[in-house]
């Protein structure tokens, strides 16, 4: 087996890295959650909520560019916020109540402010790293 072979594909070494970061950041949302009280913990949590979403459209979608992906993870939970208006989410957490950690409950215009600052933080986040690969001779062609 050659060289070029037996080394992974960078869209393999990607996703790898998008799976695991993806699983961390579930580790630390949860965490948060259920064992730091306060509000601003809580919009923490919310932020990493859309930090996760983006890792998950990133890893389906690996060749997207980066921003695209971080309006569009925004964009997931806006409407999921917004969704929490109809009282929907509400009523399928009575139902099946895990669900609230999916959907929530009650809206609020601040959780859209979380959302927007982890859209923002991932995507630069990525960049950077992307970067950071790049300079070390790993080649990532999107923006």
């Amino acid at each position: 087996m050659g060289r070029l072979e037996a080394m992974p594909s960078t869209l393999t070494s990607r996703r790898s890295a998008l799976l695991i970061a993806a699983v961390l950041t579930v580790a630390l949302g949860l965490a948060i959650h259920f064992f730091v009280p306060g509000d601003l913990a809580s919009l923490i949590a919310d932020a990493l909520y859309t930090v996760l979403v983006y890792l998950v459209l990133a890893f389906i979608l690996p060749k997207a560019q980066r921003l695209w992906i971080a309006l569009a993870a925004f964009a997931v939970s806006a409407a999921i916020e917004l969704a929490q208006l109809t009282g929907v989410p509400e009523q399928l957490a009575v139902s099946f109540p895990p669900s609230r950690l999916i959907f929530g409950t009650t809206f609020s215009a601040l959780d859209l402010v979380a959302y927007e600052v982890g859209a923002a933080a991932v995507y630069l986040a990525d960049r950077a790293l992307s970067r950071t690969l790049r300079q070390g001779g790993i080649t990532h062609n999107r923006k």
